[in-house]
């Protein structure tokens, strides 16, 4: 037998914007927007990195409510727009699987915070795309904008401009004729 002991300092990564659009599902239309920044605790100092990447600065955070605080105002959005009524069907549709399935429950998990269970569920619009269009989007939204020919709606990695062209893409591809089906595994 063999034991390989290895010990590094755990980089938590956290949440610091949290972006939904509402989407009516006939018309395909954004009805209602949430969006809220997020003040990081583990690491309350963005990397350079960080705003390279997102274009979220410093002062965009700082004073921000906590991802807990964020969480009961999803959930007070959530109520005010209808979405927690049984009888209202609606669903998270991300770019990927990771952030609902990795991401959000990580941090809460240590930070000792309860997932919602409209949080369990979701479409990844990679998956979907493939489906409807024979080919997996290695780049992301990139790829299927271009796949779609849409031009990128704003920044790369900005959450609130990622949401804007996950409902582009689905507009685009339920215009012709496309059906969204939930694609993750039951909890």
């Amino acid at each position: 037998m063999a034991f390989v002991l290895f010990t590094a300092k755990l980089y938590v990564m956290e949440i610091i914007e949290f972006p939904i659009l509402k989407l009516n599902g006939r018309t395909m239309e954004i009805e209602s927007t949430f969006h809220m920044y997020v003040q990081p605790v583990v690491h309350p100092q963005l990397t350079p990195f960080c705003t390279e990447l997102t274009g979220i600065i410093q002062g965009m955070v700082d004073g921000q409510p906590s991802l807990q605080q964020v969480l009961e105002r999803v959930d007070e959005w959530m109520a005010k727009e209808g979405l927690l009524d049984p009888s209202v069907k609606s669903i998270f549709v991300t770019c990927g699987d990771w952030d609902l399935k990795v991401m959000l429950p990580g941090q809460c998990q240590y930070l000792g915070l309860p997932v919602a269970d409209y949080f369990k569920q979701w479409i990844n619009l990679k998956k979907a795309y493939s489906f409807a269009m024979g080919s997996w989007p290695k780049n992301g939204l990139l790829d299927m904008n271009k796949g779609l020919n849409l031009q990128h709606i704003g920044r790369p990695h900005s959450g609130i401009d990622d949401c804007k062209n996950i409902a582009n893409i689905m507009k685009t591809l339920a215009h012709r004729g496309f059906i969204f089906k939930q694609t993750s595994k039951p909890f």
